[in-house]
């Protein structure tokens, strides 16, 4: 790792097409990331991503940069990527699935599709179709071995509180073929046999695909930022400790503020002048790495 040591912990500013080159291989654990939705915003800046013409050019512009997010990432790295979709004369692009099946055609592995909830999404006056209220946070690894830890992201269990489905409750703890199902569960031997003891870890349940998550605001940005608690979980759970996050759209800085409240080292680039700025102003005001 000593070769990314001068690049660690800086905010890098200029088109992540051509700074992602100067890193050496295989020496960034973790890529967290949000980049610019396609035909959403102006960030003034020349050949922006997001500002392409066609669907097909802002695909390729991503698969670019994120060939060499493949390269630079270790052999047991994890990719997060948070896409938004968007309308087009009255038609939903689907441009986050665009995405990942072209980077699944790249040769990057798809582990999850997460749906990132906002429980205080923006309303809307369209009367023909529903409110979006989510966007969509997709986990890529470059091969079956990465690090990943799934204690760090536990949430609490539900099934013996008031918000369980389950007919009978504790009626079934326990019990050899206690549960009731004979549907969709039939067979499942970490319910039918009694096995709570794996299918209730002390430490919580497995975090499941569905997270609710606030917009967030930051007061020097004009426009909801990327949520430091949707940040969080992904750094926790796909970074190991004192490893290094990568954001090549670190926008107003959340990732690297979160890498670093978390014991991580971080790499930050965009070629917004300002945003660096924002950025590096927001670090200034944590503590140090020790």
């Amino acid at each position: 790792m000593s070769q990314i040591t001068c690049f660690t912990n800086t905010i890098i500013c200029g088109d992540a097409r051509d700074k992602l080159k100067e890193l050496p291989a295989k020496s960034v654990n973790c890529l967290v990331t949000s980049p610019p939705y396609f035909k959403q915003r102006n960030y003034a800046v020349e050949n922006q991503i997001g500002a392409e013409n066609e669907p097909a050019e802002y695909i390729d512009n991503l698969l670019t940069i994120f060939a060499e997010c493949h390269r630079v990432l270790t052999d047991d790295g994890t990719f997060w990527l948070n896409l938004g979709d968007k309308y087009i004369d009255g038609e939903l692009l689907g441009m986050p699935w665009r995405v990942a099946l072209a980077l699944k055609g790249q040769g990057w592995l798809l582990r999850s599709d997460i749906i990132w909830h906002k429980p205080n999404a923006m309303p809307s006056s369209v009367k023909n179709r529903p409110t979006t209220d989510h966007e969509y946070l997709f986990l890529f690894v470059k091969n079956k071995n990465y690090y990943y830890d799934v204690d760090a992201i536990r949430e609490p269990h539900v099934t013996f509180t008031e918000k369980s489905k389950m007919k009978g409750g504790r009626n079934h703890f326990g019990k050899v073929n206690g549960t009731p199902e004979d549907g969709k569960y039939g067979g499942n031997p970490n319910l039918h046999n009694g096995r709570w003891d794996q299918a209730f870890h002390p430490k919580g349940r497995n975090r499941r695909t569905v997270w609710s998550i606030s917009l967030s605001k930051f007061r020097e940005a004009h426009f909801a930022v990327f949520p430091e608690k949707l940040v969080e979980l992904c750094v926790k759970a796909g970074c190991p400790p004192q490893g290094v996050v990568l954001d090549p759209f670190i926008g107003s800085g959340t990732v690297a503020v979160v890498a670093q409240k978390l014991g991580r080292q971080y790499i930050g680039i965009d070629c917004n002048a300002q945003y660096c700025d924002m950025a590096r102003s927001r670090l200034t005001q944590l503590p140090l790495l020790v």
